[in-house]
């Protein structure tokens, strides 16, 4: 019998197939999601994953067994299905487990109008009907079964992709994008299409859900490994390296050189801010200083949130942000319906490229003025215990806890946060140079494991 306690995460549902996650499961969480839902009807949709058909029929079975119509918007990219929800007004669901290995298979789920559903926000409610229906307390069917249609809503996405800047000012530029046998295999070139004044060459475009090339987890630098050398050796402008659900997407320029999220998060903050003067930008609390100090240098008001997405797009729609980003990768618009899209953050990183008559390794300079160390994760027995001490080591500087513990040393910070899922600490750390990055390093690691 499935326990869906292991496979219920924070913000979505992954599992291993078939020994996590099966059909009976998907179809449980259908039945619990379309009461969950409150609509007549839910759109549904699925990466190239092998398990992604058969799961997909099991949830509708679900779905409309509750009496609630279906629109399976077959394959489609996560952000795709964020726009059906949001357009349609629609509560939604997409079968995918992002950047996960090929082994597993999942599930996000939204509210009509691409409101975010998380752990706190209708998550646990689903996992816990659905639960009952796999133990046997199945809820009754409805008397009249709900309806299924197919629906291809892939144009309509491009052309709302395509609303997000000025198509006329764009300049001539080649672009090379891994899409990582991922869903960006279908969404990057419809957009291409679109925009005959752009050379794109896609690499791994094959939708493959078993990932023959390298995994589709572009935050790893090993699997841009062969983007990077690949701008470089065909004098490409600018690379794109997209997850599996193409829901995020990372930068790397001219010469094979990787942008941080945070860097990106700031360059896209200037572009939204130039179009709405004086709003409020998030970034999520391990993002470089460099981001509130670029919102603030360009007019914004910067917000600081929690890791996440169910938080920031609570926050977006609570401060009327514009856009939000997380040094994840994760780029949030309002006008996407507070949804993170990594097709849009292309695009719009592009028209900011083509406005800057620059180079992007040029561009990127004003943006990252630290060193930061990327995430380091360390194994520990008690977390709670190793943060405490942590904090006590640094009981006279500037602490909060708003996700985690951040530490505030004036010329140098860090972030300590425990994985949602693992007994392990993430650390992300800051500082003014490589030399004193290193050296701080050194300094919490060795109280974090001593």
């Amino acid at each position: 019998m499935a326990d869906l306690s292991r496979i219920v995460k924070a913000y979505d549902v992954r599992g291993v197939v078939p020994e996590e996650f099966d059909a009976p499961t998907a179809r449980a969480l259908g039945s619990a999601f379309a009461r969950f839902a409150g609509a007549d009807t839910v759109v549904v949709g699925r990466d190239m994953r092998p398990s992604g058909p058969e799961f997909v029929d099991a949830f509708s079975d679900g779905v409309q067994d509750a009496g609630i119509s279906v629109i399976d918007l077959g394959l489609v990219s996560t952000d795709l299905m964020y726009f059906a929800s949001g357009s349609l007004d629609l509560p939604g669901a997409v079968f995918t487990a992002s950047h996960n290995p090929a082994q597993y298979n999942g599930v996000k789920f939204c509210r009509s109008g691409a409101r975010p559903v998380g752990i706190d926000s209708g998550l646990a409610e689903i996992r816990d009907v659905a639960q009952a229906i796999l133990d046997g307390d199945a809820p009754a069917s409805a008397e009249v079964e709900g309806k299924r249609e197919s629906r291809d809503m892939l144009d309509a996405f491009i052309d709302h992709v395509l609303s997000f800047v000025d198509v006329s000012a764009l300049k001539p530029m080649r672009v090379v994008a891994d899409t990582a046998n991922g869903m960006g295999g279908l969404v990057v070139p419809a957009l291409f299409d679109r925009l005959p004044m752009i050379e794109l060459e896609v690499m791994y475009g094959e939708l493959d859900g078993t990932f023959p090339n390298h995994p589709a987890d572009p935050l790893q630098p090993a699997n841009q490994r062969d983007l990077r050398a690949r701008v470089v050796a065909g004098g490409f402008d600018i690379g794109l390296a997209f997850d599996g659900d193409a829901d995020r997407v990372f930068i790397v320029d001219e010469t094979g050189v990787g942008l941080s999220g945070s860097v990106t998060t700031a360059i896209l903050a200037v572009a939204m801010l130039r179009d709405n003067p004086g709003s409020t930008i998030l970034h999520n609390l391990i993002c470089s200083k460099a981001v509130p100090e670029t919102i603030s240098a360009h007019g914004g008001n910067p917000v600081r949130t929690r890791v996440g997405h169910s938080f920031i797009k609570t926050e977006m729609a609570e401060t009327n942000a514009v856009f939000g980003g997380e040094h994840s990768a994760h780029y949030y618009f309002a006008d996407n319906f507070r949804a993170d899209s990594g097709l849009i953050a292309s695009l719009v990183m592009m028209s900011e490229l083509a406005r800057s008559g620059s180079t992007l390794s040029r561009m990127r300079i004003p943006f990252e003025p630290y060193v930061a160390s990327g995430e380091i994760n360390t194994t520990v027995d008690d977390p709670k215990a190793v943060i405490d001490r942590v904090r006590e080591n640094y009981r006279t500087a500037v602490v909060d806890e708003l996700d985690g513990l951040t530490v505030d040393a004036g010329d140098w910070w860090f972030n300590l946060r425990p994985s949602n899922t693992e007994p392990l600490l993430r650390l992300n750390l800051e500082a003014p140079d490589s030399t004193s990055c290193d050296e701080h390093v050194v300094e919490v690691l060795s109280i974090i494991t001593a």
